[in-house]
């Protein structure tokens, strides 16, 4: 979740990543860094946590209570907080956009679908305030949720997909992720690395055993070629085209297997020091409300350092390094605030989580 919100917190322009982005920003160590790691070393995250949600998933599949009851379930620690959260998002954008000042942040930040006829939410119609609450979340983060929940209404079939004909459905699942998207609602890793985590599961493979062929020395160094690569392709073209798209895709995609396996298998050490301390296990419980609660907090805040910032050396670099922190430090004294003194709202709010 701490990755999660430096990748969101990128202030290059543009600011919206996708495999392909090229930077409008000098080629300085500060700004090729920022890339490297927003676009790049933290993209792994994603599928990781979809892999880890279809396993898991599958591996509470006894057989015991119906697909219906456990969607039920699965609606309500999803759907409620997805709501819940995009209404809250709405609600803090509405509250920035009274004043003059910070009005001008959410200008600034430009995350209205409806640009730029209609910047702000107090200029939404009706129709648009529903898109923005129930489709384009403001918290846009939260696609997570609602594509999770859509992938649990569709696990019988994915495990029946995925255990009776495992390679046809990979082939197409993998050529539907490669140019990224995909179906509305129906995002392509979402799909491909949910049914990973569903196979593993059902073929009984040991997913704590690394594979004999895995090599650690050599699939580190890979990852890193592979995003330096595509970070310096960022810096040095200019216009797209057909192959600069088609390669940093690529890149792109091979480097989010690489950052998967070096992050599952790689890091054990590191785990079980971190794992080891009481304040870390503590602050484990508050990821969710990380990931609730960042965007489009970071966004604004983002804006605001660079806005009042000016003339600090190295501005959007730190930007980059600091915001984030300040965003989770808020995010995890909310937590704990609203779980000692609000708890049932807590656990409606964080489906709950960390209770």
């Amino acid at each position: 979740m701490v990755l999660l919100v430096y990748v969101h917190a990128f202030n290059l322009q543009p600011r919206y990543l996708q495999p392909m982005t090229l930077v409008e920003a000098p080629a300085t160590w500060d700004n090729v860094m920022q890339y490297l790691f927003a676009n790049g070393l933290l993209r792994f995250r994603i599928p990781i946590l979809f892999a880890i949600s279809g396993y898991l998933f599958a591996r509470r599949d006894t057989g015991a209570e119906s697909h219906r009851s456990r969607l039920s379930r699965r609606a309500r620690t999803l759907g409620i907080p997805y709501l819940a959260w995009s209404a809250i998002a709405i609600a803090f954008t509405f509250a920035l956009e009274q004043w003059s000042g910070t009005r001008e942040l959410v200008r600034s930040a430009a995350l209205s679908p409806f640009q730029p006829e209609k910047f702000f939410v107090d200029q939404y119609s009706v129709g648009q305030l529903l898109t923005r609450w129930l489709l384009i979340p403001a918290a846009f983060q939260l696609w997570f949720l609602r594509t999770l929940l859509l992938l649990t209404a569709l696990y019988p079939w994915l495990r029946t997909a995925v255990t009776r004909w495992p390679r046809a459905f990979f082939i197409v699942a993998t050529l539907y992720w490669i140019p990224g998207d995909g179906v509305p609602f129906l995002e392509s890793e979402g799909l491909l690395f949910y049914a990973l985590g569903v196979w593993l599961e059902s073929t009984n493979v040991d997913v704590m055993q690394k594979p004999a062929w895995l090599r650690i020395r050599v699939m580190v160094p890979t990852w890193l070629l592979l995003c330096g690569v595509k970070t310096w392709m960022a810096f040095v073209y200019h216009d797209y085209s057909g192959p600069q798209v088609l390669v940093m895709t690529l890149l792109h995609r091979a480097s989010e297997v690489a950052g998967l396996l070096v992050g599952w298998y790689g890091i054990d050490a590191l785990i079980r020091s971190a794992m080891a301390r009481a304040w870390f296990r503590g602050l484990t419980g508050l990821s969710f409300m990380i990931y609730a609660l960042h965007v489009p907090m970071v966004n604004y805040a983002t804006e605001a350092a660079l806005k009042y910032g000016t003339g600090i050396p190295h501005l959007p670099l730190l930007t980059y390094l600091f915001v984030p922190l300040a965003v989770i430090a808020v995010a995890v004294v909310l937590g704990v605030t609203m779980r000692t003194v609000a708890r049932p709202v807590y656990s409606v709010l964080t489906g709950g989580r960390g209770l």
